[in-house]
């Protein structure tokens, strides 16, 4: 996902990314929780989620992967 595809974002959707940055903040306000491939407890997406108290599952490794 980059800053075109934030458009696609849809209100309490779940943010489905292999990591996420400071330019899918206003994607992240809209949802309702994040899922990250990448990550630690320390992580961009973990960090938002506590500041937004809003679920974050990091560190998946296959999130964005189809099976």
């Amino acid at each position: 996902m980059n800053c075109a595809d934030l458009d696609r974002v849809q209100k309490n959707d779940v943010l489905v990314v292999n990591m996420t940055t400071p330019d899918l903040i206003a994607g992240m306000e809209k949802s309702c929780a994040f899922v990250t491939d990448e990550g630690g407890i320390t992580c961009h997406a973990a960090i938002i989620a506590r500041e937004m108290k809003k679920p974050c599952v990091i560190g998946t490794k296959n999130a964005t992967k189809n099976n």
